[in-house]
């Protein structure tokens, strides 16, 4: 890539573990893996304390993660990179230059789509339905809005790349009680949450598994 991405910013867990998995295998300077909270609201704060200890902000950075799919025209384990980002009615889009750049470095495996980042996990097909007829984004997440706001702010060019793993046909858990203020996954609650919804939980994890996997290999792809 002609330009560096000097930082990633990924969520905690088993998303920040796949990257920093496959940044393992590549070689030269490797980019500053941010491990971002869960949700709207502790992501913006995390990224305001976080610009505030910085002597150096980056100019560039990528967002990678997961999301869900709100459209049947993407599935499980589909590579999107985002071309415009909403929420509500509010729209942020990622810088054009970079988001070349990484479409043109993972050529046709990637798919540029209009996103929709929601305060609060989208577990329902039914509603995944409802919000693809309103907004017309094809994926959803928690944080994309938010990090484009508050780096926007400072000036750092920012792209968008996420694969998909829940499409919208079925049900995933119900895990809006297990995310903390602070956008962590409280274990027993989660535990309780999955224990509870067995169908749900299975459709996730498998979903989950394919997904990270595709991350490694699109981490790899980007940075060797």
């Amino acid at each position: 890539m002609t330009e560096p991405i000097q930082t990633i910013l990924v969520p905690q867990g088993a998303e920040y573990q796949a990257v920093i998995r496959a940044l393992s295998q590549t070689h030269g300077v490797k980019p500053v893996v941010l491990p971002i909270p869960v949700g709207m609201k502790a992501v913006t704060n995390y990224l305001e304390k976080w610009h505030k200890t910085k002597e150096v902000v980056p100019q560039r950075a990528i967002v990678m993660g997961l999301c869900g799919s709100l459209s049947s025209q993407y599935t499980i384990g589909d590579i999107v990179v985002y071309r415009d980002c909403v929420y509500g009615e509010f729209n942020y889009s990622p810088d054009p230059f970079l988001t070349n750049l990484v479409s043109d470095k993972l050529k046709a495996r990637v798919r540029e789509v209009r996103a929709l980042t929601s305060d609060r996990l989208i577990w329902s097909s039914t509603e995944k339905v409802r919000l693809d007829n309103i907004y017309n984004c094809s994926v959803v997440d928690m944080e994309g809005y938010a990090v484009l706001e508050a780096l926007g702010k400072t000036g750092v060019s920012v792209a968008m790349i996420r694969v998909i793993s829940d499409n919208c046909y079925g049900n995933i858990p119900d895990l809006n009680s297990v995310i903390s203020t602070s956008g962590q996954l409280e274990t027993l609650p989660l535990v309780y949450a999955m224990v509870r919804q067995p169908v749900a939980a299975v459709r996730l994890i498998r979903g989950a598994l394919k997904g990270l996997k595709v991350l490694e290999e699109v981490t790899i792809d980007l940075f060797s």
